[in-house]
């Protein structure tokens, strides 16, 4: 850490705790896309730091238009403040070079008509099945070890995946979609991550979308259960 000497005592520099501020407010909006709104309280308790702090952040995000809040009615007490994401937060996390794929996508839709860029997207689907199969443990792994290593791939490619277990099977979760303007121009990619999820993890299982980015939802989640 950079230090400033002044009159025998140390002082941290200004720049030094701008880019500190710079790093929590980050830690913030990375908490609020992975774990959905919340209080500023929830917020400091996991940034390990104290809810004025937390505020502050919370104050110069909203000035930049990224983050805001709505107060929720509670059984007792005041009603609590509640943060969440604004849309223009997600200019903040990886989105694949959104405007450049939209273009390309219309533009194969143009040349080549709906036929041909549904092919062009079997194609993409089926590349991305083979290097999955070749990274992931076979149907005899345990599913759990099937779900680890999807979630290091997704991780890679910018999905901020989880996975959580249930009482009857599990959660995976992807909290961002790093490809989602390319999926609003054609749901195929939508439809295809579905059945690829299916085939890589197994015919043991069952794989079912409950919640979708495209349907209004701030993440994509995944109930995988015993296909008995």
């Amino acid at each position: 850490m950079k230090l400033l000497q002044k009159s025998g005592s140390l002082r941290i520099s200004p720049l030094v705790q701008e880019d500190s501020g710079a790093r929590t407010r980050d830690r913030v909006l990375f908490e609020l896309k992975m774990r959905g709104p919340q209080t500023a309280g929830d917020l400091a308790q996991r940034l390990g730091v104290t809810a004025m702090a937390v505020r502050q952040h919370l104050s110069a995000l909203e000035s930049d238009q990224l983050v805001s809040y709505q107060d929720e009615r509670r059984r007792v007490g005041r009603p609590a403040r509640v943060w969440r994401l604004c849309p223009r937060a997600s200019g903040r996390f990886p989105d694949s070079h959104a405007d450049l794929t939209v273009d390309l996508i219309e533009t194969l839709r143009e040349v080549y008509g709906e036929e041909g860029l549904d092919r062009l997207v079997d194609v993409r689907t089926q590349r991305q099945l083979e290097a999955y199969r070749r990274q992931l443990p076979d149907a005899e792994a345990p599913l759990e070890e099937r779900l680890v290593a999807l979630v290091r791939l997704r991780e890679r490619e910018g999905y901020m995946p989880e996975w959580r277990r249930e009482r009857d099977g599990f959660l995976f979760i992807e909290n961002h979609c790093p490809i989602c303007a390319a999926a609003s121009s054609c749901q195929r990619f939508c439809r295809d991550e579905l059945d690829l999820f299916r085939s890589v993890l197994g015919g043991d299982v069952r794989v079912e979308r409950t919640e979708h980015i495209l349907d209004g939802a701030r993440r994509c989640a995944y109930r995988i259960l015993p296909a008995g």
